[in-house]
């Protein structure tokens, strides 16, 4: 696959962005400006953006707890996203959603929910929801190893199949659900071959860490998606580097694993890619790195100084009784 110079520049940007993003989350929960909780993809960046890449503007994608990469690969407003995470009433869901549950409808980013495995049933109503509408439209659904063990993936799957919906799943297998291995009860071919076994054309597992396959992987099944070929399953096998939330002590694994792991560093792979490939320089990748961090410095200055919402709003958009 060969990139463009803008596309190598507008990729290593959004990895920049994502994990200055992250890193931003982290200081500012650190200094008690974030309450709840939050769970950081440090380390999975090519997966997010490799695959969302492939989409286009009138996609869709759902996705998970675990989605600040995601959303950002979808073309979020940083300055909206950024006051989202803060709660500010002028964040894209009003403060109400957060970390976890940031979505731009709009931008055809479905936003998450936080029940483990839970968007993946979903998004086989949304596929059917596209298939109705013949718009010619994708859906990328995003979840992790872990929720690949539940039982409303594979009933999930065997519904996808039966309806051919235009719905691409993407189980981004961190290595861990929780503290619990994956390597304890599968393998990302083990995962991947699910779909073979539903009848998933195309469903294969990918180096995660690697931009330049993942955005091939999911390109063919979102090409074979939209051309009416039904749904495949791609799993990207990846890491991350911090816990699974901040209450997470990273206990279960070694420092040396998580060390062997940043030397698999998916944005310096990605770079060092460009500049073999003579789309960058790396005087280039240095000031792409430099606005990606300005960026997301610049919204969280946004964010901090936009306004709380008031009390008196609180029950606007509840609809239960």
């Amino acid at each position: 696959m060969k990139l463009s110079k803008e596309n190598a520049e507008h990729y290593m940007l959004q990895m920049y962005q994502v994990r200055a993003f992250e890193e931003q989350a982290e200081k500012s929960y650190m200094a008690g400006k974030i309450h709840g909780t939050m769970h950081l993809s440090i380390g999975q960046e090519a997966s997010a953006i490799g695959s969302i890449s492939t989409l286009e503007p009138t996609d869709f994608i759902i996705g998970h707890h675990r989605g600040h990469g995601l959303c950002i690969a979808k073309g979020a407003d940083l300055n909206l996203m950024m006051a989202e995470f803060y709660g500010k009433e002028n964040g894209y869901c009003r403060g109400r959603g957060g970390s976890m549950h940031i979505a731009d409808v709009a931008g055809g980013n479905l936003g998450a929910n936080g029940v483990v495995g839970g968007g993946i049933p979903m998004a086989v109503g949304i596929g059917i929801g596209l298939k109705m509408k013949a718009e010619n439209q994708v859906l990328l659904a995003f979840f992790g190893d872990g929720a690949a063990s539940t039982g409303a993936f594979h009933e999930s799957m065997i519904l996808a199949v039966l309806f051919q919906v235009p719905v691409v799943f993407i189980c981004e297998n961190n290595q861990y659900a929780m503290s619990f291995s994956a390597n304890d009860w599968t393998t990302s071919k083990k995962i991947a071959a699910h779909g073979e076994i539903y009848g998933m054309a195309g469903s294969c597992s990918t180096d995660g860490n690697d931009l330049i396959e993942v955005k091939a992987a999911v390109g063919a099944a979102v090409k074979r998606a939209r051309e009416g070929g039904g749904p495949s399953l791609i799993v990207n096998d990846t890491y991350r580097w911090r816990g699974h939330s901040k209450s997470d002590r990273n206990r279960y694994r070694t420092t040396e694993e998580i060390e062997e792991w940043k030397k698999k560093d998916p944005i310096l792979k990605f770079r060092a890619y460009c500049v073999k490939e003579k789309l960058l320089t790396e005087k280039e990748a240095d000031q792409i790195k430099e606005k990606g961090y300005s960026d997301i410095e610049a919204a969280r200055v946004f964010a901090e100084a936009s306004p709380d919402p008031k009390v008196e709003t609180l029950e606007e958009g509840v609809y239960a009784p």
